[in-house]
């Protein structure tokens, strides 16, 4: 018996199909294909199908398949028109020939380097905000993690001379992000993309060969990736050595400032559960302690806090790849040329393999309880197979660095009380959301109730 193509969601208009609710409504438009349908359902965005697939065993084989017959550069095409082929946006042999030098530079041995330069960059942002006063969470943390990637991945010397013009270019790479339109089209955001990336290459390149006629006088992240040999012994050519700097500084803090300001949030939220982690703060990291590795593994609660904002505030809401080849999907057939998406929103709350899904409850990921080890795609907010994110360690360590400084340092109380999330069509962030602190008198203690407006912080 031949196996028929997934239902359609209800909703779909003449022509447009789902794409303007698509753009309009990401979530709302995929839970309500998971309500009518359940784990696999179909979308019509323009003359486009997509297939929808949730739960574990169809996030594990969506995972398994790429670069078998599922493909994951031709969905990413407003990418590459940003950073070229790089990594996943690269043929597949040209990824597993670059892959190695991005491996390289999140070893073991420079991450510990890394995790120093985190805990100075945030320790001089706290210093500079002055003993109390009032922020913009959101905007000031997607600054903050700016500086980390800056500092970590050029250096501070470098990340001095690019100055606050390279960053602020992003704003133009980020505002061009749009996975429907096709991306050379003469559009105003599609060419304040290009002089963008142009700019920033113009700001790279003299850079790069000073670092090259030179190499005797660095020793660093930037140095390793610009010197780098492949397999065969050749290096990086110059135009991979600039696309790969700003996709990995553009990786290094897209997604990783909401996820991070979502902690800060979602912890103020839940005070309950914020007086474990000021507890442990306490207890491990005192004031004026050095966060090294061994203490590092042991603040367990911000750990926690960390991956179930990584849960329910995923950055990013939807994964996707081409079908190359017919696949079967439970009693689905995807047929080739078909786009297939799986969506964190939706996955990871799942019932069956998460208590109360909707709760903020970091306790689900203790031991006693593992809720994220029942399956090993059930939790995917980095993606999953050979092209998980290689970053991940780097960013799960500086929010946990940011968290913990921030609440070491400052009592905190929400001003903002119903912070919403502001979706764009690339990474998912808090909207404006104004934070009260005060620096705490004495060298850490546990807050007070009623110590800033009658609330407990």
């Amino acid at each position: 018996m031949t196996k028929s193509t997934p239902p359609l969601v209800s909703g779909a208009l003449p022509v447009l199909g789902h794409a303007a609710e698509f753009q309009r409504d990401r979530p709302g438009l995929v839970r309500r294909g998971f309500v009518e349908h359940g784990n696999v359902f179909a979308l019509k965005l323009a003359n486009q199908n997509v297939a929808v697939v949730i739960g574990p065993e169809n996030q594990k084989k969506f995972f398994m398949e790429t670069d078998g017959r599922l493909n994951i550069q031709e969905p990413y095409q407003f990418l590459k028109a940003m950073f070229g082929e790089v990594l996943f946006l690269a043929p597949h042999d040209e990824y597993l020939r670059q892959r190695p030098f991005v491996q390289e530079l999140f070893k073991r041995e420079k991450m510990l380097h890394y995790v120093d330069v985190m805990q100075e960059v945030v320790q001089a942002w706290l210093e500079g905000l002055g003993d109390s006063g009032e922020i913009e969470l959101t905007s000031e943390i997607v600054t903050l993690v700016q500086e980390v990637a800056g500092n970590c991945f050029l250096g501070p010397e470098v990340h001095q001379t690019i100055g606050r013009e390279f960053w602020d270019l992003y704003a133009d790479l980020s505002q061009a992000l749009d996975p429907l339109l096709p991306p050379n089209l003469p559009l105003p955001k599609f060419i304040k993309r290009d002089k963008a990336k142009a700019r920033m290459s113009e700001i790279l390149r003299p850079i790069i060969a000073e670092r090259r006629q030179h190499p005797d006088l660095y020793d660093d992240f930037l140095q390793d990736i610009i010197m780098k040999d492949d397999k065969a012994g050749e290096k990086i050519d110059e135009e991979l050595v600039r696309n790969l700097l700003l996709g990995l500084m553009f990786a290094g803090h897209e997604t990783t400032a909401g996820q991070a300001a979502w902690t800060i949030i979602l912890l103020l939220q839940n005070p309950d559960y914020l007086q474990l982690v000021l507890d442990e703060i306490e207890q491990v990291a005192p004031a004026g302690v050095h966060i090294d590795p061994k203490r590092m593994v042991q603040l367990d609660h911000i750990a926690w806090a960390v991956r179930e904002v990584e849960r329910l505030r995923p950055s990013t809401e939807l994964l996707m790849r081409v079908v190359k080849e017919d696949i079967e999907f439970g009693d689905y057939l995807i047929p080739a040329g078909w786009l297939m998406q799986v969506a964190q929103e939706i996955g990871h709350k799942l019932p069956a393999y998460f208590e109360q899904p909707e709760l903020f409850d970091p306790l689900r990921f203790a031991p006693d309880r593992a809720e994220d080890k029942q399956h090993r795609f059930g939790l995917f907010g980095f993606g999953g197979g050979m092209h998980k994110c290689t970053g991940m360690n780097f960013a799960n360590n500086e929010m946990i660095i940011i968290t913990a400084l921030l609440f070491r340092e400052f009592e905190l109380e929400l001003v903002t009380k119903d912070t919403q999330i502001e979706r764009g069509l690339g990474a998912s962030r808090p909207t404006e959301t104004i934070i009260r602190y005060r620096r705490r008198k004495t060298a850490f203690a546990a807050p007070e109730v009623g110590a800033l407006d009658g609330q407990a912080v």
